[in-house]
């Protein structure tokens, strides 16, 4: 629990730092890459690796931060992206056929479209990190000795 909470401090920096910032550069998607992608430098990630590397040279920031959705959360989708009144308005859900106010939605702005969308994927992160921890058990399961005989003592009459 205490990594959970650790991570999920380290997530909110990063989340504050992202709505301050005016415009992406590449040590803020530096600083995403590393607290997102930590688990993704294994050799079975290197296409998503290569592809995100490539985008950031390009300074695509708006199809990095989609390809990084797609690989930091694979189960969660974009539903929508509004532009309003000098605002980026960045919708994600879980299961996009329903309607949001039956989805799990995060929705999220920003004046910069890139860093909407990092922004509604870090609030994503840490809800899924909040079911995460509120899924898991509290007490450890006990071991059985193996040489127990079990017995069924239900009456079924």
């Amino acid at each position: 629990m205490l990594f959970v909470a650790n991570q999920n401090e380290q997530i909110r920096a990063l989340q504050a730092q992202l709505r301050r910032a005016q415009a992406v550069t590449p040590a803020l998607m530096s600083d995403v890459l590393s607290l997102l992608g930590e688990r993704y430098s294994t050799p079975s990630y290197l296409t998503w690796t290569k592809r995100i590397d490539a985008l950031l040279q390009a300074e695509a920031w708006t199809d990095a931060a989609l390809t990084l959705l797609d690989l930091a959360l694979p189960q969660w989708k974009l539903r929508r992206i509004v532009y309003d009144d000098g605002e980026w308005y960045c919708c994600l859900g879980k299961q996009w056929p329903l309607p949001e106010w039956l989805d799990d939605t995060v929705e999220v702005g920003h004046a910069v479209l890139p860093l909407a969308i990092l922004d509604a994927l870090i609030e994503a992160r840490i809800l899924a990190l909040r079911c995460a921890a509120a899924t898991t058990p509290s007490v450890p399961p006990v071991p059985l000795p193996r040489d127990t005989e079990y017995m069924c003592c239900d009456n079924f009459a």
